[in-house]
């Protein structure tokens, strides 16, 4: 009798354990390289860098080949992936922090974040990384949701610092130990934080110029110090996924892994077969490489063209955790991104997002629509690789018309034979425009105000 009566209370322990585990929420872990472009995977196409972890990771999940950042540069790429709205509405007018924005300026405090959100939700959260939206009380992580915060403050070519909330835990950080150091405080995040569900944001400083390889990983890889770093940060994320098996987190934990901006023009990265680089709106400025892995919910070895924004990552992320976005506030302005998580489930064939507006990293006034196949530049000027927005006498230039799905590398200007969508897509252009001109904003922090 004893025996049955244990047997019945052991069965009855794991059936409550297992039930346990299937109606705890979701880990989610944000992955974001810094200036990785498009090609800069072997997933994506890389002939000589291997990234095999990545590889698995996409193989196991889902590659997405159309998938946009949230503006062609750093600063405002990271607001928008953190609060799901175009930076525009956050104050963004220009640049990132320390070049032609302030080296204090920040996001304002009145942003909600991801962060935020998913503490309201009882989630422990952490940033191990670049943070770089601003260094102003009010501006730094722990002030945007993020209990535990291990974080450069601006960019590895500005600052060789790591702080933890207010102080400086880390002076004179040698460039080449970033990425292990960031991934020594994600694994103690995670050790720390594994018995409650956790949020990870992980934002890289490689492989961000200067390029400088690890002494374990010098010489490594065939394509020089530039595929020595990638081939680092990839082997890094290898440990993450490693440790979550380790705990038993692993089908239950959503990773999301992607790229601030296309890379920068003069390195060895790549974002062959796009045409543009970071900065510029063409598509090597803001398509880049994106991967969701989530065992059991994402369907494995698949790919969607699908138009996808770092934008939509909010509502995605809230609606896999079970969060209901209505019941949070904070003096968000709208926000921009859409729910796609029925797109990464592959729960329905009918995507969300046909359209998005695309900014140069030097000017808040959008150059360029994509809406479907089409992609309008209302000032064939921008099309220019390398133009800069500001330079421009006057805002009058002829408009420029691409068809991505037949020529993802913007060369053949299509406006003289379909001058019918070219009016169509100015048309909504201006509407967005002036939806945009006449919203509530949010002011950036700066030391003035």
């Amino acid at each position: 009798m004893k025996f049955i009566i244990s047997t019945f209370l052991l069965t009855l322990g794991n059936f409550s354990s297992s039930h346990a585990d299937e109606t705890r929420k979701p880990n989610v872990i944000l992955i974001m390289a810094d200036d990785l472009g498009y090609r800069d995977l072997s997933c994506f196409g890389h002939p000589s860098i291997q990234t095999p972890v990545l590889d698995q990771l996409a193989k196991d999940g889902l590659r997405l080949t159309n998938f946009h950042s949230g503006a062609p540069v750093c600063t405002p790429s990271r607001m928008a992936l953190l609060t799901g709205a175009y930076p525009v509405r956050l104050g963004w007018t220009q640049g990132v922090g320390g070049y032609l924005m302030g080296g204090k300026d920040g996001m304002s405090s009145d942003a909600l974040t991801l962060a935020e959100i998913f503490k309201a939700e009882g989630y422990a959260t952490g940033i191990s990384g670049k943070w770089h939206i601003g260094r102003l009380p009010g501006s730094r992580p722990h002030e945007q949701g993020f209990d535990s915060t291990f974080y450069n403050p601006m960019s590895n070519n500005q600052l060789k610092e790591i702080w933890r909330k207010d102080e400086i835990a880390i002076k004179d950080v040698d460039n080449r130990n970033f990425t292990e150091l960031f991934t020594n405080e994600a694994l103690r995040f995670i050790r720390e934080n594994h018995e409650k569900p956790f949020f990870l944001y992980l934002p890289h400083t490689a492989p961000h110029f200067p390029v400088e390889a690890h002494p374990d990983w010098k010489g490594k890889s065939k394509f020089g110090k530039y595929g020595d770093v990638v081939e680092e940060l990839d082997a890094r994320i290898g440990e993450l996924i490693k440790l979550l098996e380790e705990l038993k987190l692993r089908e239950r934990t959503m990773i999301v892994f992607l790229s601030d901006n296309g890379a920068q023009g003069d390195q060895a990265a790549s974002n062959l077969p796009l045409r543009g680089k970071k900065w510029s709106p063409l598509e090597g400025g803001t398509r880049v490489p994106g991967i969701v892995n989530w065992p059991r919910k994402i369907p494995a070895n698949q790919t969607s063209d699908s138009l996808i924004a770092a934008i939509d990552l909010l509502p995605t992320l809230c609606r896999a955790a079970g969060i209901d976005l209505q019941n949070h506030s904070k003096g968000q302005p709208i926000i921009d991104g859409l729910d796609i998580f029925e797109t990464l489930t592959g729960k329905s064939e009918k995507h969300p997002r046909t359209e998005l507006l695309h900014w140069h990293g030097k000017s808040a006034i959008p150059q360029a629509l994509t809406q479907g196949d089409w992609k309008l530049f209302l000032d064939q000027r921008d099309t220019i690789d390398g133009a800069d927005p500001t330079k421009k006498a006057d805002g009058h230039g002829s408009p420029a018309l691409y068809n991505l799905r037949d020529d993802i590398g913007e060369a053949k200007d299509l406006s003289q034979t379909h001058p019918e969508k070219v009016e169509a897509l100015t048309q909504r252009a201006n509407e967005l425009i002036q939806e945009l001109n006449t919203s509530a904003k949010l002011k950036i922090a700066t030391p003035e105000n």
